[in-house]
């Protein structure tokens, strides 16, 4: 500023000029860094890292969001400049013709039933997931908000004729997620049709006479219940009773007589089983109870005959038919080796489109035909000019925890022959804390495997989903460091292994994931070179305090209550925060100005304390995301910064 007041007669040209040296002096040119970014002690990359890395930041995938319900052409979500947003494809392997172009990425989005004259989707602003619901006219492409700008409005639910959606809003108080309907062609249909109370209620499914809606209402991961709303008389009625063992269900929808609904839930079992209750009598039926696997989610045909449903088993998503006339499996055609996810049934009844990933495939759509048993593959996303088959396929490592516990993930190594000896690892730390890592496609992390040299390992800890609802509350309450000792199993798995390096390892994740990393630090920073935070919590009481009103129930019947006086005091013993001092190693700490899971102030206390204290703490905070980047920009700028983070302090 003082060189600019000594030089007041500087032309605009010269001003420019001088700026532009100036910011190449200090480090990054101009096109370095997006300008919704804020960079603070992270030192300039030299221009030919960026192009070492670019092949690898030229990823895409694919998912389906629905088909039409006249035409055989698909709906799906892409990216092809900046963010995700809606694309058409007319036939297998057609080309994506996009029909969004909007700022921020797209939500989702499904056709109007029936006649699809109209697309409904979700969009939110700067990643603050305050989700706005859209009306997409396929006649003209115009673009109308149909929710009021300022609430958060989620799961949409279409009736069958078309001509209503129900979906949840916290627009009465910020807080409880109300059940509302309106009919997307007259936005000033729009009313409440249920008041609750909590953040998490979602609207299942609409019966055939649009009178009723399935509710579902989760309490956490572990106790979730059925309601049967009756829209006439506005009477609530619970359809799974409360009892003394917690019970989850999930994913109900009638049947196509309405006499019956179908969910999965966890009764008397370890695991989410398909199931069937028929309403009156309210006597229930197993259907997948063979499969000794949560059943992760399924969909019933238009015409009520075939239910597709995908098992979680150990990771892998298999995909299953069944026949509802008899309730047996019906043979599955031979599929890509992969991941299934995404399922999506045509109004034909016989059309099922779905997601597949693997460890060599992008996230991409196929279909198959019930009728003919052909399997077609809709989308191919681009790999970068990289060379699938040099992709690294995973192995399981499985260990016995402090306790006994059984614990397991997924190890990604490096070839041997291009990096022979021991290679440093990189362990990386699922969210949640209820998520699960699982073997598919690395995308960017291929870049750690084959120019790093770098294995990556993915733990699942206690608390993760896929094991057994037993194994999901090994985590909770006062048990939360549990966990902590399950990555300590990991850690002195590693240096007993002939090709990893115990001397170098470094820790990284996101969300949970990102606490998991802070409190490894705080644990393990003898034995960790480094460590990256992605939207971790620092604080427990601090992100209780903060969290957006909606969540934050949800997040104590996980977490604890801070406002039980021994809970308060043990949240606090075990925040990263509080154990800074630990801390001996650097981060790099990443966050989103606009998260409304995880306060941007959880990573800036946890900046401002390192640094206090002498350590070293690199930030990266964007202006115009939320939980995590989701701007192809943004996102580029922080995986070129951690891996030169990782040159730095792990490779050296």
């Amino acid at each position: 500023m003082k060189l600019f007041a000594q030089h007041r007669c500087l032309t605009r040209f010269q001003a420019v000029f001088l700026t532009l040296i100036l910011l190449l002096v200090g480090g990054y040119s101009v096109a370095q860094v997006p300008d919704n970014l804020m960079v603070d002690g992270i030192p300039a990359f030299a221009p030919q890292l960026k192009a070492d890395v670019s092949r690898y930041l030229e990823f895409r995938s694919a998912a389906v969001q629905d088909w039409h319900p006249t035409e055989r052409l698909l709906l799906i979500s892409t990216r092809f400049a900046d963010s995700m947003q809606l694309h058409v494809v007319r036939f297998p392997g057609g080309d994506r013709q996009q029909i969004t172009f909007l700022p921020e990425p797209v939500a989702g989005g499904s056709f109007q039933p029936k006649q699809g004259k109209y697309i409904v989707f979700l969009q939110d602003q700067g990643g603050g997931e305050f989700y706005q619901i859209y009306r997409y006219d396929l006649a003209d492409g115009r673009i109308y908000r149909l929710t009021d700008g300022k609430s958060r409005n989620m799961g949409i639910r279409w009736a069958e004729s078309g001509g209503l959606i129900a979906y949840t809003s916290t627009r009465r108080n910020g807080k409880d997620n109300d059940i509302y309907v309106m009919d997307p062609a007259d936005p000033k249909s729009d009313h409440l049709v249920q008041q609750v109370e909590g953040g998490g209620w979602t609207a299942d499914d609409w019966s055939r006479d649009e009178s009723k809606l399935l509710l579902r209402e989760y309490i956490s991961i572990n106790e979730s219940y059925i309601h049967l709303l009756d829209l006439k008389t506005g009477r609530k009625e619970l359809v799974t009773p409360k009892e003394s063992v917690k019970v989850a269900y999930a994913n109900a929808r009638f049947s196509k007589d309405g006499r019956s609904i179908y969910f999965t839930c966890d009764k008397g079992s370890e695991f989410q089983r398909l199931c069937r209750m028929e309403l009156a009598s309210r006597k229930l039926t197993i259907l997948s109870g063979q499969l000794p696997w949560d059943v992760d989610h399924f969909e019933l045909s238009k015409d009520g005959r075939t239910i597709a449903f995908i098992s979680n088993e150990e990771g892998v998503g298999v995909l299953h038919l069944l026949n509802t006339t008899n309730d047996r499996e019906i043979p599955v055609p031979k599929l890509p080796l992969g991941i299934v996810s995404g399922l999506q049934w045509h109004e034909n009844g016989h059309d099922l489109a779905f997601n597949l990933t693997s460890a060599k495939s992008p996230l991409d759509v196929y279909s198959l035909n019930l009728k003919s048993g052909k399997v077609e593959r809709w989308t191919e996303s681009e790999i970068g000019g990289l060379n699938a088959k040099a992709f690294v396929e995973p192995e399981v490592v499985r260990l016995k925890s402090f306790d006994g516990t059984a614990i397991s993930g997924f190890l990604f190594r490096p070839d041997p022959k291009r990096f022979p000896g021991k290679r440093p690892v990189i362990v990386s730390i699922h969210g949640g804390p209820e998520g699960q890592s699982r073997p598919q496609f690395q995308a960017r992390f291929n870049y750690f495997l084959s120019e790093l040299g770098a294995a990556v390992l993915y733990p699942n800890v206690r608390g993760s989903s896929g094991y057994g609802k037993t194994f999901l509350t090994l985590d909770n309450g006062f048990k939360r460091e549990d966990t902590l000792k399950d990555i300590e199993s990991f850690l002195n798995w590693i240096p007993g292994q002939p090709q990893l390096d115990g001397e170098r390892i470094a820790v990284m994740g996101g969300s949970y994931g990102g606490y998991m990393v802070l409190a490894c630090m705080t644990h393990f920073s003898d034995r960790l070179r480094c460590g990256v935070d992605v939207v971790g919590i620092s604080n427990w009481l601090t992100f209780l305090k903060n969290t957006q009103d909606y969540r934050r129930d949800l997040r104590r019947a996980e977490y604890g209550d801070e406002r039980k006086e021994k809970m308060r005091a043990f949240l606090e013993k075990i925040s990263p925060i509080a154990n800074v001092a630990r801390i001996k190693k650097p981060l790099l700490i990443v966050q989103g100005r606009n998260d409304p899971r995880v306060p941007y102030t959880e990573s800036e206390q946890m900046v401002k304390a390192l640094r206090d204290q002498g350590g070293t703490a690199w930030y990266l905070m964007a202006k115009d995301e939320g939980h995590g980047f989701a701007k192809k920009k943004n996102n580029d700028f922080q995986f070129v910064a951690t891996i030169l983070f990782l040159k730095e302090f792990l490779l050296k």
